[in-house]
């Protein structure tokens, strides 16, 4: 199917469903975990009515081009208002000619070497402006991008940052119970958190004294493209200011740049000021703007996209130098001890 039979069938789609919809009164697990992932050829789908799109987050090049003819008559069956699509560059004409708007560019997504592209293909009525709460946040992240010191605030005596494993997913969970009234995946179900946990999500914590955890952020790791999202930050509304984001960011980027990661990208929400003013003040760049793309915090948002490099010129290193001011040390996978105030970072 090309892209004027696509955009007639999401035209026949409802208006109603593909507008902003608050999901107030729903369990967030019960929605998400209405979503799920799709093989098409040997490429990947999430979809579902939780965030009303078909996202194909995995392409393999082998499926083009029905690629973006099967996507279209996929959404179009189950009715969905949106797709939008994660590409390496050498796909980007494809897609474009098909009528996808490329949105979000990342350079060097793909190994370090190839600009990955986020792409959007929706129905008509489907909001694309984003707010004017949106720039005004944009505005203030970037003009604190150069405010390094805030970017590695010290982790007080009294806590402890780990690395979480499968074991940990049910205090996980509940922390994303805790923060997120709705959220794109079901990362409040302790059964689906420890099955990311296993494969490539890889989840850091703070914690206090009695091992209670506060703070929780994960990086998912694509190995074999280079690259690893930073997501899922949550902190418990007592325990914020404290400067944990920043934190685990800081040792999320250390553990995945020992494992060869080459890009690291975030998507935050558009109108949060915390969120952005973290990957700005972090030394990431700002990618572009995905509008009305997943469902989070009760209604779907727009998101925006960060990204920084941290390329790996020698993978079996165990020490390495680096510009952020942190320390971590211990067994791999386990606890990690933070120290700010010096730039030698130690793998052991």
């Amino acid at each position: 199917m090309r892209s004027s039979e696509a955009g007639a069938a999401f035209t026949r789609h409802t208006v109603e469903s593909s507008r902003r919809q608050s999901v107030q009164g729903h369990s967030p697990c019960t929605d998400a975990c209405d979503d799920t992932v799709t093989a098409l050829g040997r490429s990947l789908v999430h979809h579902g009515p939780h965030n009303d799109r078909a996202f194909l987050y995995h392409l393999d090049t082998t499926d083009l081009p029905e690629i973006t003819g099967r996507l279209g008559a996929f959404a179009k069956e189950r009715g969905y208002s949106s797709i939008f699509a994660r590409i390496p560059a050498t796909a980007l004409d494809q897609f474009v000619s098909d009528g996808y708007t490329p949105l979000v560019r990342i350079p060097g997504l793909f190994r370090g070497e190839v600009d990955g592209y986020y792409l959007a293909y929706r129905h008509p009525t489907r909001g694309s402006r984003r707010s004017g709460n949106d720039d005004e946040v944009l505005a203030v992240a970037m003009a604190k991008a150069g405010e390094r010191d805030a970017a590695c605030p010290a982790l007080e005596p009294c806590f402890t940052a780990v690395r979480a494993t499968a074991a940990d997913a049910p205090a996980v969970a509940s922390i994303y119970r805790s923060v997120f009234e709705t959220y794109p995946v079901p990362i409040d179900d302790p059964g689906y958190l420890a099955q990311k946990m296993q494969e490539n999500l890889r989840c850091f914590c703070v914690i206090k004294p009695g091992s209670r955890i506060v703070a929780v952020a994960g990086a998912e790791v694509d190995a074999r493209a280079e690259f690893a999202e930073m997501t899922g930050f949550a902190t418990l509304p007592g325990y914020r200011g404290h400067g944990f984001a920043a934190i685990l960011l800081q040792l999320m980027e250390e553990d995945v740049y020992s494992s060869g990661i080459k890009t690291v990208f975030a998507i935050a929400r558009a109108g949060s000021y915390p969120a952005n003013i973290t990957f700005a003040r972090a030394g990431y760049a700002f990618a572009g703007a995905l509008s009305e793309s997943v469902n989070i915090c009760g209604s779907v948002e727009d998101m925006n996209v960060w990204w920084k490099s941290i390329g790996v010129s020698d993978r079996s290193r165990q020490t390495v130098r680096r510009e952020n001011n942190i320390r971590f040390t211990g067994e791999p996978f386990t606890r990690v001890k933070v120290e700010c105030g010096t730039s030698r970072i130690t793998m052991l």
